[in-house]
């Protein structure tokens, strides 16, 4: 009698605990968000990289060096705010964004510069929506207080690469 009260009373507490634990590592929707964020951070780090190595315009250059400083600044903040949230952050750039950087290893000078300027507003232009739907949309408030604050530094790119894209080199 005394072990199926409690057995009961173990099996009542750890139903208790289960949204807890939920709110606590965040969702599939959250995970999906990290592994956007962490290949968009990734991505967008080695591509600035590039920039600053094939680019011909010293603004593209200088763009190229922006997104290494502040998507390495990011990928520390989102794998801070991941594990607090019980995410995975992946360490290493996936087949798929290989595939999209490919083109930009081949490209140099002024060839890159256009290509790399009207991937930078396209790509930074998705992010934004991607971090505006977690700050509205996750499951956890770590991640969702991650996607406000990295906002301003996105939105800071996109119009620097729409200032890039209307404006004419000089080397």
């Amino acid at each position: 009698m005394y072990m199926r009260i409690t057995l009961s009373g173990l099996c009542c507490m750890a139903l208790c605990c289960i949204p807890a634990f939920a709110q606590a590592t965040g969702s599939a929707s959250d995970q999906k968000f990290v592994d956007f964020a962490a290949q968009t951070d990734m991505t967008e780090a080695h591509l600035g990289q590039l920039a600053q190595d094939q680019a011909s315009a010293q603004a593209v250059k200088d763009f190229g060096q922006m997104l290494v400083t502040d998507h390495t600044d990011d990928y520390n903040k989102l794998t801070a705010a991941a594990t607090k949230a019980g995410a995975t952050v992946p360490k290493g750039i996936d087949a798929a964004h290989n595939k999209m950087i490919a083109p930009f290893e081949k490209a140099k000078g002024a060839a890159f510069d256009r290509r790399f300027e009207r991937d930078m507003v396209a790509g930074h232009t998705k992010a934004i929506a991607e971090y505006k739907r977690e700050e509205t949309d996750g499951q956890n408030a770590d991640m969702k207080a991650y996607a406000t604050a990295a906002l301003p530094v996105l939105e800071k790119h996109l119009q620097a690469a729409k200032d890039l894209e209307k404006a004419k080199h000089t080397k």
